[in-house]
């Protein structure tokens, strides 16, 4: 059963209230840093205990919950009573099918269940990587309207789950803002699987056009408190990237400052798709860079649009790729 615990510090007074799930993650944490800055209260949700330094955040009231066990929803409904919205951002981050199927499809069915009823409206933490990349010509843009992939037959164990996890929000009947961050970086995860295979310090990267779907944590964090704090009138879907987003060539140049990687390999985008169609007989004994639909959700050169967010959410001031990375990468070794 899960723990209530409230935060060092105390509540904000009269500052709005939102449920916050995997809140001792990557996102999560950004959330917390974001919400307190604008002195909003969180109740954040953990499946273990958060690090001293997070439990002191003003603010902010603790609950140790494991969303995957059933026995934890009425411990999550009376956490989410008072709250005018919940960001579900808790799943499982690999393509572990049993983790996928318990942190992810279990854990949102178990959280809609505490929810049912409630009057609040959910804001769903997806991901850029749902829609069907493989059916598009080299050069597509990506926006909210590019068909999605199926979970039955997605290219593997994460995306399917984060298809169910949309579709099980969709049926909730509860108002919906679905966020569809890109790749996330920030202080401590600065690296993304769009760039190529590495060797220990050697990186081959695939191709140089295209972009890469960059999202960085803060700005993510604040367009989910954005839409927490507005209730839709129907649901709504958001791609989440940044304004400033950089080829593959810029990134590298940027990240030479971590000192990794040592030697990057070229490879033309052709040629490393034409192995991939050679090789798809053998399925999925392949590495996923070899498997034609992984290769093209991941390294065929595409471009990202941000105009539905803009729509939405409306702009927000962001410092250019290049400083943002220099800022995680100066974080990270302080």
């Amino acid at each position: 059963m899960g723990e209530v615990t409230a935060a060092v510090g105390g509540e904000v007074t009269g500052a709005p209230r939102i449920l916050l799930t995997g809140a001792n993650g990557f996102v999560g944490q950004a959330v917390l840093a974001e919400a307190r800055a604008q002195a909003i209260q969180i109740v954040a949700v953990s499946r273990s205990t958060a690090p001293g330094k997070l439990r002191q955040i003003k603010g902010v009231t603790w609950i140790e919950a494991d969303l995957s066990d059933p026995a934890n929803i009425p411990v999550l409904r009376e956490a989410a009573r008072g709250c005018s919205a919940a960001i579900h951002a808790a799943a499982h981050l690999g393509s572990d099918e049993g983790a996928v199927s318990a942190a992810t499809i279990d854990g949102t069915r178990h959280l809609l269940a505490a929810l049912d009823g409630l009057p609040l409206h959910l804001v769903l933490v997806s991901s850029i990587a749902v829609y069907d990349t493989a059916r598009l010509p080299t050069g597509s843009e990506i926006s909210e309207s590019t068909p999605l992939e199926t979970p039955a037959t997605a290219r593997d164990p994460y995306v399917a789950g984060k298809l169910r996890q949309e579709e099980l929000c969709r049926a909730s009947g509860l108002p919906l803002w679905i966020l569809r961050p890109g790749a996330i970086f920030g202080e401590g995860r600065t690296w993304n699987a769009h760039l190529g295979p590495a060797f220990g310090p050697v990186l081959i990267r695939v191709g140089m056009k295209g972009e890469l779907p960059l999202a960085h944590v803060g700005h993510v964090a604040k367009r989910l408190l954005q839409a927490a704090l507005r209730r839709p009138a129907r649901m709504r879907v958001v791609n989440v990237v940044d304004p400033d987003r950089p080829d593959r060539t810029r990134f590298l140049r940027a990240h030479a400052a971590s000192g990794w990687p040592k030697l990057v390999l070229p490879l033309p985008w052709p040629l490393w798709m034409l192995a991939a169609r050679l090789l798809a007989p053998l399925g999925l004994r392949l590495p996923g860079l070899l498997r034609v639909p992984t290769l093209k959700a991941r390294m065929m050169p595409l471009r990202y649009s941000d105009k539905g967010l803009l729509a939405a959410l409306g702009p927000l001031p962001q410092d250019r790729f290049g400083a943002l990375m220099a800022q995680a990468l100066r974080e990270g070794t302080e």
